[in-house]
């Protein structure tokens, strides 16, 4: 196994133990400033979301404005909790065909861990977020995803670097658009920038393991694996980044977003690509880029 990679990991699992967020111990749910009001215009859609930046958007009363805003942080999150859950059960299957004295699984559990505590901030936001505004439907994702999602652990076993893939492709999209977030001039809510300032400082760690992971074991792959995964990743990357950035099916008929909104524009389209493109960058210096590809499923 790569030495640096090793080296990694370990530095990681120390990362992890010396600097870490307990969901509930180190978030201060009650304080009135975390307090959450449905027509808060602080959770409006910003100018750099491409339904935020729309006419139609900005055409709407400032409360419903504000209630769809909150609606998509929930939703985002709902998806997050489901993430999460496919996540860490294919750390677990990964877990159990590392050595017990690996850098790599001290790590893994690491992560694990950390994932619970994500999924556990993410859902009492949602139900204080209902307990707002009454009824908020977070479903989970959509049912034609439902029968891949549940096959993806198992890849964690039989082809981890695919597993790792998925990985990136659900976590490098949020990152960006977190990150953007934050470094932005926008009034966030305290609480939102709570959670996402943990949520980036966590997943950079697990972003810089996937990606070392894939540097440390493509390589080694037979020919036959590697073409599976030149092919196989531009799919699962672009499926992720769609379910990760697009507007849910609920919150467009719930909201009546236009056509034009739902990812088609321009906008959305230069969001899909941005978003990917790190983890584009790591498949291009693997030697499993496939450019045509990457452009005929939009993101290239």
């Amino acid at each position: 196994m790569n030495a640096e990679h090793l080296a990694l990991a370990a530095r990681l699992s120390r990362l992890s133990v010396d600097k870490h967020t307990d969901a509930y111990a180190d978030i201060a749910w009650d304080s009135p400033d975390h307090a959450i009001d449905a027509a808060d215009p602080r959770w409006e859609l910003g100018a750099d979301d491409p339904i935020g930046a729309s006419d139609w958007y900005r055409g709407l009363p400032a409360e419903r404005r504000a209630r769809l805003g909150l609606h998509v942080v929930a939703g985002a999150m709902r998806t997050g909790v489901e993430f999460e859950r496919v996540l860490k059960q294919g750390l677990l299957e990964l877990a159990g065909t590392l050595p017990i004295d690996s850098p790599e699984q001290r790590y893994v559990y690491h992560e694990l861990i950390e994932e619970a505590q994500h999924a556990l901030m993410f859902s009492e936001f949602i139900r204080r977020a209902r307990a707002a505004a009454g009824p908020l439907r977070t479903p989970s994702i959509p049912r034609a995803l439902r029968a891949i999602r549940d096959r993806v652990p198992a890849t964690a076993r039989r082809f981890p670097e695919l597993f790792f893939v998925f990985v990136l492709g659900g976590e490098d999209p949020i990152d960006h658009v977190q990150r953007q977030l934050l470094a932005s001039r926008r009034d966030v809510h305290p609480l939102l920038r709570r959670i996402i300032q943990t949520h980036v400082t966590e997943e950079a760690r697990h972003l810089a393991f996937a990606r070392s992971f894939l540097a440390a074991r493509v390589p080694s792959l037979s020919p036959g694996r590697k073409r599976a995964l030149a092919l196989l990743a531009p799919v699962v990357l672009a499926i992720m980044a769609r379910l990760m950035l697009r507007p849910a099916p609920h919150l467009v008929r719930e909201y009546g977003i236009p056509p034009e909104l739902r990812g088609a524009d321009a906008r959305q389209r230069a969001r899909l690509r941005d978003s990917v493109q790190k983890v584009r960058a790591v498949l291009d210096d693997l030697d499993l880029g496939q450019p045509r590809l990457w452009r005929a499923l939009g993101v290239a």
